[in-house]
């Protein structure tokens, strides 16, 4: 037992949202699609590396990149009693090496050493070795611009005095001793530049760790949203590339279904054309025979009662085999076999042999094998029909009339000779309109491939041959 599913309205509601949400997205994508097709391969390429230059600079453009700064709060005490720990320590070390620093200066002021800007000039005459402070040029003047500061910012001289009765040797370890003393100032001076030296590293420890610490409390998050753009861009042309390769091809077999259908179509309509001109067609030609062969009777019935009686009858067997085949033809599309054809010639040239009399001799002369072949309908009637009325009955002395069917070229050719007048040449010559209407049929059936040819018979009259292509029928009327 099968249950039907009814969907609520809520989801009638979404389903036909969902439907017409597909049907635009299809038709967005035939547009685009088509688009695509449109474009040559020369401009897809440039289309596309310039969607890949226009990524590339969007990505690192605020939409699509931005900064997240957030506080961060330690949490882990660990951390915290690290952190403090680092900071002790580097105090601790900024405050000795600040501490050695003041040490030494005070220990270079207090033996009189020099500033940056002071250096020593030693001199050694014969009173005996002075070493004496001087400064730069810059430094003198604004020394002398302070009131006192410039005397107490000056450092003390060395000066060793030589005695009057001073011999060499005693000068020279004078000048050992004012080496020594000035080597010593050298000393004191380069290890008061390395305390502050090593004072400013440590006070600039000091404030990088002060830093790491706030910078520790304080994080900066660069967020890149952007640089999925580019593999979004890349598959994307990869997609449409597809697209227009495969959708190209799709058009193409598309417009050629919609040719086939329409050259379906137009056969179609053209074969009921020709079906409807050929009815209109024969409508021609079988009441001209008819009205003739009823003439003839209502003529004999006056003048020979007996013939008119036999004309009848074979009227009566003409159309009761005629008709049939008739009917076969107008349903299949006017073709049937050569046999049935004939089987209606042979009673209509009785009737016109009972009409004529010793003025008409017949003669059918078609192999067996050719009985199966395809023929139109009619159209050997109507040759027989216009070489008796134009050809031979305006003869006095009346002739002779053939039916031929033979193979020529690998064609099936049907030949309707008479010995009559000629071409156009008797009194009673029509309008052409039979064999225009045999050429306008043969050219609706088999276009170039049939033919009419007219020619004229020696001694006399005319030849008629119809060609048409061979093409043989079994007996349920089916091309074999």
């Amino acid at each position: 037992m099968s249950t039907s599913f009814t969907p609520s309205p809520q989801q009638k509601l979404w389903i036909e949202r969902w439907q017409r949400f597909s049907t635009t997205l299809v038709r967005y994508f035939h547009l685009y699609a088509g688009w695509l097709v449109g474009i040559s391969w020369k401009r897809f390429v440039l289309l596309s590396l310039a969607l890949l230059i226009g990524v590339n600079v969007l990505k690192n453009l605020p939409p699509f990149t931005w900064r997240v700064s957030e506080q961060v709060e330690q949490s882990d005490r660990g951390a915290v009693r690290r952190q403090a720990k680092l900071e002790a320590e580097a105090k601790k070390a900024a405050d000795q090496a600040r501490r050695a620093a003041e040490k030494a200066a005070q220990k270079a002021t207090a033996k009189g050493s020099s500033d940056k800007g002071v250096h020593y000039e030693v001199k050694i005459d014969e009173r005996g070795v002075r070493i004496q402070p001087v400064r730069p040029a810059s430094s003198a003047s604004a020394a002398e611009g302070e009131e006192g500061e410039a005397r107490d910012d000056v450092p003390p001289g060395i000066s060793i005095d030589f005695p009057k009765s001073a011999r060499p040797e005693d000068v020279r370890t004078a000048v050992e001793q004012a080496k020594e003393q000035l080597s010593q100032l050298k000393q004191e001076a380069d290890a008061l530049k390395q305390a502050q030296q090593a004072a400013a590293e440590a006070q600039t420890a000091l404030q990088e760790a002060v830093d790491e610490t706030r910078d520790a409390r304080r994080r900066v998050t660069v967020v890149h949203a952007g640089d999925s753009l580019v593999d979004l861009a890349i598959l994307w042309i990869l997609a449409s590339a597809v697209i227009k390769a495969m959708y190209k091809g799709r058009i193409q077999a598309e417009v050629k279904a919609a040719q086939a259908t329409e050259n379906a179509e137009s056969e179609a309509l053209k074969r009921q054309v020709i079906e409807a001109r050929m009815a209109a067609m024969q409508a021609q030609v079988e009441p001209h025979f008819l009205f003739n062969t009823l003439a003839s009777i209502d003529h004999l019935i006056e003048v020979d009662p007996p013939r008119a009686s036999q004309m009848q009858k074979n009227l009566i067997a003409l159309l009761r085999a005629s008709m049939p085949t008739m009917r076969e033809a107008n349903a299949n599309g006017g073709a049937r076999d050569l046999g049935r054809e004939l089987a209606v010639i042979r009673p209509y040239l009785e009737i016109l042999k009972m009409r004529m009399e010793e003025r008409l001799q017949t003669e059918i002369d078609v192999p067996d094998g050719l009985l199966s072949a395809e023929f139109p309908p009619m159209m050997i009637q109507g040759l027989v029909e216009n070489a008796i009325k134009h050809g031979l009955e305006p003869k006095a002395e009346g002739g002779s009339l053939k039916v031929k069917a033979e193979i020529l070229h690998g064609k099936l050719a049907v030949t309707v000779a008479d010995t009559g007048l000629g071409f156009g040449r008797a009194a009673t010559s029509g309008t052409g309109v039979g064999l225009a209407n045999i050429r306008e049929r043969l050219q609706l059936l088999h276009g170039s491939k049939a033919s009419v040819t007219v020619t004229e018979n020696q001694p006399s009259g005319t030849v008629v041959t119809i060609t048409v292509p061979y093409r043989s029928r079994n007996e349920e009327g089916v091309a074999a």
